[in-house]
C-alpha cells in the first residue's frame, strides 16, 4: 500500500490496580503546511466524516504547488488532515495554541473552532488543529486510541515541466477513496506492520547481532520517507527522492545507488522506478553528453540536472554510468527479469561502452564522495566501473545476447585481474594506483559478492577487511587516508565485505556506538567524524538505505523478501 497515511495510537492502562479517568492531548500546528511561518494558512473541518472519522483541514491560502525548489524547504501548497474517531470522548477543533494547550491543562477543555481569524499567518497566534480523548476507568487491561494524519499533496513532482500525481491518486481514484480505505483498515495494517517488524529485525539479528537490527530500525522509514512515489509519464511507479541537506537535487544517481539496497529488497520496481527518470531524460536529447548524468533537477520540479547545470569539468561520468549499470543489474536480479533493461538497452549499452574505454584507470574527475574533490586513478571507482562491466554481461545473458555477454564478461575479468596489480599495496589495497602508502574503503567491490560476479579473487575483500579493522577510530573507519570521517553507507557496505559475522559485528559495533554517543541530535546521517562523534555535514539522506545491503549478502534471506515485495498496481 502506498499511501500518505500516518496512525498515531496511544495505548493507556492502569499500573497500580485502580481505575482512572484518562485525558489524551495532541496537536499538530499550522507550521506543517507552510515553508516560511509568515505564510498565511486556512482551515475547515470537512462536513462529512469518513470511516467513521471527524477530519479537520489545514493548508496554505496561496497554494503555491510546485513553485519553488530546493534544500531545506517545507512543502506549502496541499493539505494536512487529522482524523479522530467520531466517538463519545473524543473532540477536536482549530485554536491558538496557548488557548488549547493552558486550557487542557487547567480543566481538560480545549475551546471552540476560531472560525473568524483566517486567513493569518501561521505565527500569528499559532493556530492548530487540536484533539482530545477522554477515556473513562481505565484499568489493568490496555485500552487503544487512534489518530489518522494524512497530506494530499495534490500533484507531487513537475518532470520536464509536466506535473505528475502521486501513485496513490492512480491506485484508489480520491483521496476520500484512500483515506477510507486507510482508516477501516487499520487493524489489519497494524498487523501486518507488527508481523513485518518481528519478521526483519529477527532476520537482521541473525545476520549481524542486535547492534545491527537496531540499526536497521532506525533506518526503515528514514529511507522510505526519502521521496515521493508518482505516477510516472508512462504509467508505472516512479520515485523520485531528495538529496536532504545536501544540495536539494532530486533523482541523484549517486544517492540512488547507496540507497538501492533497500528497494532491491523490498521493493525492485521502485528501484526501477528511481532510475527511469534518469534513463528518460538521457534519452531526451536533452542531456547532452554520453555519460549518465548526476540528477534530474532540483526537488521537486526536475526540468533538468541541477548539479553544477551541465558543466562538464563537475561531471561524474564513470560513477554514474557505473551506478545505473549496477542498480539495473540489482533491480533485475531481484525481479529475475531483465524486461526493465530490455527497455533501456541502447542507454545502457552505451554507458558500458563509456566504462569499457574510460573505467579501468579514471581520469581526473568526481566521484560521489564529491566533498574530497576531483581524483585521478581512483582504484574505488575503478571499482565500481569493472563490476558494472560484469553487471552489464549478466544483464546480456538474462536477455540471451550471448556473445556479447561473453565479451564484456572477459574485459570485466582481464580488467580485473590488471586492477589486483595496479591497486597493491602489500597488506591492503591504494586508495589511488600511483600512490604508494594510501588506502580507502573498497565499497563498490561488494557488487561482485551480490551479484555472483566472480570476477575478484576471494582474498582481495578479505585483505581489505583485515586493513580496516587495524584502522577502525572509536566510532568507525575512515572513508580513506585524507581525513577521519566517515560516510554511514560505505562503512556498511564495506563491512559486508566480511567472510565472516564476527568481523561484520567488528566493524559497525562502533558505527552503533556512534548513533548512541554522538552530541549532535539530527535525523540520522551519512557523515560523521570518527574520532569525535560529531556531525561533519548531511542528515536525513536516502543513502542510508545502504545499511541494508547485509541482507542482500545472503542469498536466502533475498530471496525471501523479495517474494514479499512491494509491488504497485500498474
Amino acid at each position: 500500500m502506498v499511501s500518505p497515511v500516518t496512525f498515531l495510537s496511544y495505548e493507556v492502562r492502569s499500573v497500580d490496580s485502580s481505575s482512572h479517568d484518562v485525558a489524551i492531548y495532541f496537536d499538530v500546528s499550522a507550521e506543517w503546511v507552510v515553508n516560511d511561518p509568515n505564510q498565511e494558512v486556512l482551515w475547515r473541518r470537512i462536513p462529512e466524516q469518513i470511516a467513521g472519522m471527524e477530519l479537520l483541514q489545514f493548508g496554505s491560502k496561496d497554494q503555491p504547488i510546485l513553485a519553488e525548489s530546493g534544500d531545506n524547504r517545507r512543502i506549502d501548497w496541499g493539505y494536512l488532515y487529522v482524523g479522530l474517531p467520531a466517538t463519545e470522548g473524543n473532540n477536536s477543533v482549530v485554536a491558538t495554541a496557548n488557548e488549547a494547550r493552558d486550557g487542557f491543562v487547567k480543566d481538560g477543555t480545549i475551546g471552540q473552532t476560531d472560525d473568524k481569524n483566517m486567513p493569518r499567518p501561521a505565527n500569528k497566534d499559532w493556530p492548530v488543529i487540536a484533539c482530545t480523548m477522554n477515556i473513562p476507568g481505565v484499568k489493568a487491561e490496555p485500552v487503544q486510541r487512534v489518530l489518522v494524519l494524512a497530506y494530499d499533496d495534490i500533484f507531487s513532482i513537475e518532470y520536464m515541466y509536466h506535473r505528475l500525481r502521486p501513485w496513490w491518486a492512480k491506485e484508489y481514484g480520491s483521496f476520500e477513496a484512500m483515506f477510507s480505505e486507510c482508516a477501516s483498515t487499520y487493524e489489519k495494517i497494524l498487523e501486518k506492520c507488527d508481523a513485518f517488524d518481528k519478521e526483519l529485525l529477527a532476520d537482521a539479528r541473525k545476520l549481524g547481532g542486535e547492534q545491527y537490527a537496531r540499526l536497521i530500525s532506525i533506518a526503515y522509514r528514514h529511507t522510505l520517507a526519502s521521496g515521493k512515489v508518482v505516477v510516472g509519464p508512462d504509467g508505472t511507479p516512479w520515485f523520485f527522492h531528495k538529496e536532504c541537506f545536501s544540495n536539494g537535487c532530486m533523482a541523484t544517481v549517486d544517492v540512488s545507488y547507496p540507497a538501492s539496497p533497500f528497494f532491491a529488497l523490498f521493493s525492485p520496481v521502485l528501484l526501477e522506478g528511481m532510475t527511469a527518470p534518469v534513463f528518460a531524460y538521457a534519452a531526451s536529447g536533452k542531456w547532452p553528453y554520453q555519460f549518465a548524468p548526476h540528477d534530474v533537477g532540483k526537488y521537486p520540479k526536475g526540468n533538468g540536472q541541477a548539479y553544477h547545470g551541465t558543466r562538464l569539468d563537475k561531471q561524474m561520468p564513470v560513477e554514474e554510468c557505473g551506478n545505473m549499470i549496477l542498480m539495473t543489474a540489482a533491480a533485475a536480479k531481484a525481479e529475475g527479469s531483465a524486461k526493465f533493461a530490455a527497455g533501456h538497452w541502447d542507454l545502457l549499452t552505451q554507458w558500458a561502452g563509456y566504462l569499457k574505454a574510460k573505467g579501468l584507470d579514471p581520469e581526473n574527475q568526481l566521484c560521489t564522495d564529491d566533498f574530497t574533490g576531483h581524483l585521478a586513478h581512483n582504484a574505488n571507482l575503478s571499482l565500481k566501473a569493472i563490476n558494472a562491466l560484469g553487471a552489464y554481461g549478466m544483464l546480456c545473458e538474462m536477455l540471451g545476447k550471448t556473445e556479447q555477454a561473453k565479451d564484456y564478461r572477459k574485459t570485466a575479468q582481464e580488467m580485473a585481474a590488471k586492477w589486483v596489480q595496479m591497486a597493491d599495496d602489500g597488506d591492503h589495497y591504494r586508495l589511488t594506483f600511483d600512490k604508494s602508502n594510501t588506502w580507502s574503503m573498497k565499497y563498490n567491490l561488494v557488487w561482485d559478492k551480490l551479484l555472483g560476479l566472480n570476477l575478484f579473487p576471494d582474498t582481495v575483500a578479505q585483505k581489505e577487511v583485515a586493513y580496516y579493522l587495524k584502522k577502525q577510530n572509536k566510532y568507525g573507519l575512515p572513508l580513506d587516508n585524507r581525513s577521519e570521517f566517515t560516510k554511514t553507507d560505505w562503512l556498511v557496505w564495506s563491512a559486508t565485505l566480511a567472510d565472516s559475522q564476527k568481523d561484520f559485528k567488528r566493524l559497525i559495533e562502533p558505527l552503533y556506538r556512534f548513533v548512541q554517543e554522538t552530541p549532535d541530535r539530527v535525523p540520522f546521517t551519512d557523515w560523521y567524524w570518527t574520532n569525535t562523534g560529531k556531525l561533519r555535514g548531511f542528515r536525513a539522506r536516502p543513502v542510508i538505505g545502504g545499511i541494508f545491503i547485509k541482507f542482500l549478502s545472503e542469498p536466502e534471506l533475498w530471496q525471501k523478501w523479495k517474494e514479499r515485495a512491494c509491488r504497485p498496481q500498474l
